[in-house]
């Protein structure tokens, strides 16, 4: 196995990994500048589609990161590509906050809050701006046979203070429960995301290492993708959690800093 050092690209969830709430992780920006110092490719690579990367890339400015906004992908990135590789100039009724139907309307997808149109897609999305009746239109949207898609399948998302707030995750739980249906779920840990990546920078799975805070998400898509994992226990996943995961990680640290260390190390 590839030691630390070794890794070329790190793709780097951000919720609970990087910050928490509008708080960052100690250690996250001298291991971003570590990064950068080494030539080291990176990416912000998160689930959370309820900001787009600029917005990302403007959170992440006033916490002391600057990035260039190429070095964000959320799902929602990945979705968009799914969606218009599926079907030219799809009709997509979009479960999700104004920042997401911004971006998929700059990426020259058709939104439309009419279920009577002729609807392609149904996206739903982590929407923080959720209400009563997009759960009604998605409901009816599903029982009409529509395709349904999510952009992730996470059921909270940390905030600072081990609190959390419901995710997209725990839409889909809801919707399963009044339609029975279930949706094809774009983020991680779906491999699409690393088929995406790989199409973006033409780097090789071995040369990659997965490094996350969630066990169903971050640390499956490495298993399910080849690539290293690294969990951090910054986030959602506490070491009691571990006795119930089956599968092989490959480093457990306690946060952020700490891969820094074992980064820079002699």
């Amino acid at each position: 196995m590839k030691t630390i050092r070794d890794i070329r690209c790190f793709l780097l969830d951000m919720d609970g990994t990087i910050y928490l709430g509008n708080k960052l992780i100690k250690g996250a920006d001298k291991f971003i500048e570590t990064l950068i110092n080494s030539k080291r490719e990176f990416f912000f690579f998160t689930n959370n589609s309820s900001k787009n990367p600029e917005k990302y890339r403007n959170k992440l400015a006033k916490m002391g990161i600057k990035i260039q906004e190429n070095r964000i992908i959320t799902s929602g990135d990945v979705t968009i590509d799914y969606l218009k590789q599926e079907r030219d100039n799809p009709l997509v009724y979009l479960v999700g906050t104004p920042s997401l139907e911004e971006q998929f309307i700059r990426n020259g997808i058709t939104l439309t809050t009419n279920i009577s149109e002729k609807i392609d897609y149904l996206v739903v999305s982590f929407d923080t701006t959720l209400n009563y009746q997009k759960l009604w239109d998605a409901h009816d949207l599903i029982l009409k046979g529509i395709r349904y898609v999510a952009t992730n399948p996470d059921y909270v998302c940390p905030l600072a203070g081990g609190k959390t707030m419901p995710d997209c995750g725990s839409i889909i739980s809801l919707l399963k429960t009044s339609t029975g249906r279930e949706p094809y779920v774009i983020g991680k840990p779906n491999s699409i995301m690393l088929d995406y990546i790989e199409k973006r920078t033409g780097l090789k799975r071995n040369d990659i290492a997965m490094v996350g805070d969630r066990l169903y998400t971050d640390i499956q898509t490495a298993i399910n993708a080849g690539i290293i994992s690294i969990l951090v226990l910054s986030g959602e996943t506490r070491k009691e959690d571990l006795n119930e995961f089956e599968g092989k990680i490959d480093f457990i640290i306690n946060s952020i800093e700490e891969l820094l260390y074992l980064l820079t190390k002699n």
